[in-house]
């Protein structure tokens, strides 16, 4: 079992695949973590050495020491619940549609996002 900031990562997915896993990493940054590190991306995480391990490890643990780079996990989640609270407080029409749980961007609510709406189809049977 092979643990990153708190987040179990798959064995038999690849590797580039396994770190976007991680809040805050997608599928380019885990490439060049991997590229930077010369590490084959398709290679499973089940076959990594602990060498390889420690040192995607260390490499992930440098990108969060470094200040206004990167932002993993909870520091990612923290700043997003921020900025949605902000935009609560200053009552701008993105705060209203996330207070109220509707669609922030502009997608149609007639017909989509009845789940977001709470207005699920009930089927009497």
């Amino acid at each position: 079992m092979i643990k990153i900031l708190g987040i179990t990562l798959l064995k038999n997915k690849p590797a580039y695949i396994a770190l976007t896993a991680i809040y805050g990493i997608g599928v380019s940054i885990s490439k060049n973590i991997l590229k930077h590190l010369n590490i084959n991306p398709v290679i499973k995480i089940k076959n990594l050495t602990n060498i390889d391990i420690d040192n995607i490890k260390k490499y992930i643990n440098y990108l969060l020491n470094q200040k206004d780079f990167l932002k993993f996990e909870d520091d990612l989640r923290q700043q997003t619940l921020i900025n949605i609270k902000r935009l609560i407080f200053i009552k701008s029409y993105r705060g209203f549609r996330h207070l109220k749980n509707l669609p922030v961007r502009g997608q149609r609510t007639k017909t989509n996002s009845r789940t977001a709406r709470k207005n699920i189809l009930k089927i009497n049977i």
